[in-house]
């Protein structure tokens, strides 16, 4: 790229939100701002947001402002999809007049009628396709409520792997979040992506799910969100994903 196109890098790191440019001219310097996997100390750089790649201190940094990153809390008796032909509420009626341009967006992944939690939405493609992609093995975790009192050893035989009619699945992490009398809040942390797999799985060890909220993907985090809310993703969080598919 000749030097009379393109835009400042220190600018563009300014403008993603990395830094100051004062502080992002020093990154440059000090040897910690790649450019497609190109390290770069010069601060008459110039780049295209639009196609570069940039990295500092080996995380990626999103710098196309075209590209949209949100996190949504669907709520029960919504349906995972952009639009529905049959009139039922959807998760596109929330975002059609809440994202700039009406981008174009991806939701990653599905959650059924009956379950609430986060979804990802964003028009960024590829980085819609490999989170959902079971290669990149990326963990999600669920917050279900059951009946009755859970016993110790069920985490145990959860982390051994259970038989399903489609195969084998396995808990990355299991632990009871609360308990009262006639039901138990459990934690549920696994990387697969069938359909209803949290609730087939617990169905089949004898505790189904009455309640079920999807908490985390990856390093996002639903947090405090309310049912319906739409948030947009900050950098840490949008670095974070890039680097669990290897983006």
């Amino acid at each position: 790229m000749a030097d009379s196109e393109g835009v400042r890098l220190q600018k563009v790191l300014s403008q993603a939100g990395v830094a100051s440019r004062r502080v992002a001219e020093k990154m440059i310097i000090d040897g910690r701002v790649e450019v497609d996997g190109q390290l770069v100390t010069e601060l008459g750089t110039r780049v295209d947001p639009s196609v570069s790649v940039i990295r500092v201190d080996g995380a990626r940094v999103s710098v196309d402002d075209s590209q949209v990153y949100l996190a949504l809390n669907k709520p029960r008796g919504m349906h995972s999809t952009m639009s529905d032909d049959r009139g039922r509420p959807c998760i596109g009626d929330l975002v059609e007049h809440r994202v700039r341009g009406n981008a174009k967006l991806f939701h990653v992944g599905r959650l059924d009628a009956d379950t609430e939690g986060l979804m990802l939405l964003t028009n960024d493609g590829e980085l819609a396709h490999r989170l959902m992609h079971p290669s990149y093995q990326v963990s999600k975790t669920y917050v279900a409520t059951v009946p009755g009192t859970v016993p110790r050893g069920l985490g145990k035989k959860l982390r051994a792997g259970i038989d399903l009619d489609d195969g084998p699945v396995r808990v990355d992490d299991f632990a009871v979040v609360d308990a009262v009398p006639g039901r138990t809040l459990v934690r549920v942390t696994l990387h697969e992506g069938r359909k209803r797999i949290v609730r087939r799985l617990l169905a089949a060890v004898g505790y189904p799910v009455q309640e079920l909220v999807r908490t985390d993907i990856g390093a996002v985090s639903l947090g405090e969100q309310r049912p319906g809310s739409i948030r947009v993703l900050n950098r840490k969080e949008i670095g974070e994903l890039y680097k669990a598919v290897g983006l």
